[in-house]
């Protein structure tokens, strides 16, 4: 009995100090490499990666049609640089790993469901990881493009047309992600594309409601000749409000997430604590042998 409830403080301390523990690490410099050794990795890299896409190569026949196009928009959402072919080779090496990891515990009889639970899990292993990726990407997106417009609006306020203002947010800000999708904007609209279809193609890729809301801001103020600034000044007074929103959100959900741990590891801890002499108080003194005349 002392062992359990040891067990039960010291995993309600555990789930304590883990939930004080930032979700975002600290992101610390990369020490830069060596000119020489930086040329050599990058060719190894580079090797390997030519080996990869030409044992890809056999995929072509199964990724092909919808499933080209659907996996290579994930890819390009999530910002994983590989080709469909070379994920659906990943998905043939994870379920090659996973009949190997598993073989040693299957019996005769389970070969069937084996060979199924294996192709499953290898197969919706990387789509996981993948659709993570893009979840990453799509908060991440959601949190920095009311700092963008920010910028933008103070940079058109100053007197750069939308061009100029683009460019320098892109020159001048941190990497992010939203400044590399500004970058990508940026040179498209470079190499000949209209900037109603950049700003449309960012938004469709995406599928956000407030990347969408931003295009379609634009791309109005675009067609009707209004003022790009006075658009901006509008939209970065909704996007505030919308972030504001989305944390009172965040902040109402947080008591109902707490009540799992509190149900788990709180409640059983207190309830042993103030039942549990009570408990042994009964087993060791029961009054019940008293009254059915056990004590005589």
């Amino acid at each position: 009995m002392l062992d359990f409830i040891l067990l039960l403080i010291f995993l309600s301390v555990f789930s304590f100090i883990l939930g004080t523990i930032p979700v975002e690490w600290e992101s610390r410099p990369k020490l830069q490499a060596m000119p020489g050794l930086e040329g050599s990795a990058t060719r190894k890299k580079k090797s390997a990666f030519s080996i990869l896409r030409h044992i890809a190569g056999i995929n072509k026949p199964f990724v092909a049609g919808a499933l080209h196009k659907r996996i290579a928009r994930d890819l390009a959402m999530g910002h994983v640089d590989i080709m469909p072919e070379e994920f659906f080779l990943l998905k043939e090496i994870a379920i090659v790993l996973v009949l190997l990891s598993t073989y040693p515990f299957i019996q005769q009889d389970m070969i069937a469901f084996w060979l199924c639970m294996g192709l499953a899990v290898g197969y919706m292993v990387p789509e996981f990881w993948l659709k993570g990726k893009v979840k990453k990407v799509k908060t991440t997106i959601i949190r920095e493009l009311p700092d963008a417009i920010d910028l933008l609006r103070l940079c058109v306020n100053a007197g750069l047309d939308f061009m100029l203002a683009l460019k320098w947010v892109v020159e001048k800000s941190p990497p992010s992600v939203m400044i590399r999708e500004f970058n990508t904007v940026m040179n498209e609209i470079t190499l000949g594309k209209t900037r109603r279809d950049a700003i449309r193609d960012l938004a469709s890729k995406y599928e956000l409601p407030d990347l969408s809301t931003f295009a379609r801001t634009l791309i109005q103020a675009d067609k009707m000749g209004t003022s790009v600034a006075e658009a901006l000044n509008i939209l970065s007074e909704d996007m505030r409000l919308s972030r504001f929103r989305r944390g009172e959100q965040i902040a109402l959900k947080a008591p109902l997430k707490m009540l799992v741990p509190l149900l788990l590891f709180i409640f059983p801890v207190v309830g042993i604590l103030v039942a549990g002499p009570i408990l042994l108080d009964f087993m060791q003194n029961n009054p019940m042998t008293q009254l059915t005349g056990g004590g005589r």
